[in-house]
């Protein structure tokens, strides 16, 4: 009993000596809060904040492959010339703020498991603008000039749609101000169309016109904040567009339905002088059975039939890829090769997970797949790289948000030096020229001019006889590739 009432007894005085510390830095100025939902923020700023969100890190540098500091960038230096470009030129990395911000490391069989230091647990408007302050310090200390959102992550939802978009606007507004202290910009916003149950059947795909309504009323005021905030582009993603069962649907109209959606916010871009680029990002499912963006193909196709290239182009997100069935270099070589590469949300998944887990990609050989692409498309911008990446379920401590961005960055940047290492050697591209260099003949120019007909090249096997057919040469080719990594 008296060991108990020992340890009872320090315990009452640490939290004594917690509390009187802790009222001392309020007292004081500027502090930061436990972990904890009970904690208590109250300061001078309008969202009851006064004080460094991340206290113990300091602006993120350069320190080289050696460094063995978690919290410094191996690979990836900002101002370092390659190919012709600052290398934050070739990425022009962005933080997207539903996951960096808004992650809770639920999933569908848990509760959340996050609770930063500056949440109070509310979604209120005064929380939703001391996220937004934390935000912009990350962005500020990890070297960051971009980010992203979806409307309703950085504001709540009113009661109304008139009490809704003035939530948005006083968030914007703040926005506004942070960007301009901060010199960070937007690199796109975009209108989140699944979340809410009005479109648990989709929204410009939705069978109520009155869903459809709202759901343009939404992307008409979330592309307006884009423009007021300097957007580069603005992004669809259709996660609802698409269906459950042909049964009940009626696949003609609701894909007619959302040509005229997009055509219609098209036109409105216009109408407002918003320059920024359309981008729409193909998923195959997840959550419904069936998207009609499945994937770079389809998105193209869809594009080509109502009459919309050169209005969108697409932003391709490698764990989507994946789920299609196809690799991220290849969705981005269909993009590339139609014209239509706008920008990549930089993640991955787990090949034993069946679904999309949002991961941030550290497969140096993926990220170097990824900036051969990028490097024969001479870039990306108006475009970039979006970090649509979640820390892991487990991942907990505050400092996990700078080292998986940090990460992912420094997997990128290798993958662009690997791509130095590749064009410097040449090897592999003459490996890819010789094996189609028959074409490179009389016969073979006229053949990809259009201009051999069938009697024409009947008269040439007559004369040539059975065609030799040379090795494909697969296994040099990913030894050289291998080699560079």
């Amino acid at each position: 009993m008296k060991v108990l009432f020992a340890m009872k007894f320090k315990r009452t005085m640490l939290l004594f000596l917690l509390a009187l510390v802790v009222s001392t830095v309020i007292a004081e100025g500027p502090q930061t809060c436990a972990a904890n939902l009970e904690a208590k923020c109250d300061g001078g700023s309008s969202d009851g904040w006064n004080g460094e969100f991340f206290p113990g890190i300091s602006k993120i540098k350069y320190e080289g492959p050696t460094s063995k500091n978690p919290l410094s960038y191996k690979w990836y230096n900002a101002e370092e010339e390659i190919l012709g470009k600052k290398m934050k030129d070739w990425f022009r990395f962005s933080v997207a703020f539903w996951h960096t911000f808004r992650g809770t490391g639920a999933d569908p069989f848990g509760a959340p498991t996050k609770s930063w230091p500056w949440e109070d647990g509310t979604n209120s408007l005064a929380m939703a603008k001391r996220r937004m302050r934390a935000h912009f310090e990350f962005m500020n200390k990890l070297g960051v000039e971009r980010w992203c959102f979806h409307d309703r992550d950085i504001a709540p939802d009113g009661k109304t749609l008139v009490e809704t978009n003035a939530n948005l606007d006083e968030v914007v507004a703040l926005a506004k101000e942070l960007q301009e202290e901060t010199k960070i910009k937007l690199l796109w916003g975009t209108a989140q169309l699944f979340f809410h149950p009005r479109y648990m059947h989709g929204a410009a795909t939705s069978s109520e016109v009155g869903v459809y309504a709202y759901a343009a009323a939404q992307v008409k005021k979330a592309i307006e904040v884009t423009h007021y905030l300097g957007g580069e582009n603005y992004v669809f993603w259709g996660g609802r567009e698409g269906y459950q069962s042909l049964l009940n649907t009626d696949m003609q109209r609701e894909l007619d339905h959302l040509a005229t959606f997009l055509k219609a916010a098209a036109d409105y871009k216009k109408k407002i002088g918003f320059n920024g680029t359309l981008l729409i990002e193909p998923k195959p499912q997840e959550p419904t059975k069936h998207q009609y963006d499945w994937d770079a193909a389809t998105a193209y196709a869809f594009l080509q039939k109502y009459g919309l290239l050169g209005e969108f182009k697409l932003n391709i997100e490698c764990n989507h890829a994946t789920l299609s069935g196809h690799s991220c270099h290849h969705e981005l070589e269909t993009a590339r090769i139609n014209g239509l590469l706008g920008n990549i949300d930089a993640n991955t998944g787990d090949p034993q997970i069946g679904w999309d887990t949002d991961q941030f990609l550290t497969d140096i050989g993926e990220a170097t797949l990824v900036m051969l692409s990028v490097v024969r498309n001479g870039g990306i911008a108006p475009g970039g790289f979006n970090f649509d990446a979640k820390l892991r379920r487990e991942s907990t401590d505050v400092e996990d948000l700078f080292i998986a961005h940090i990460s992912g960055m420094d997997t990128l940047a290798r993958g662009l030096r690997n791509v130095v290492k590749l064009t410097e050697d040449g090897s592999l591209a003459e490996l890819v020229r010789k094996r189609y260099q028959s074409f490179d003949t009389e016969i073979g120019a006229l053949i990809e001019a259009g201009k051999a007909d069938f009697e024409t090249l009947e008269k040439k096997v007559m004369d040539w006889g059975e065609p030799s057919v040379p090795s494909g040469k697969q296994e040099l080719a990913e030894m050289i590739f291998q080699s560079a990594l």
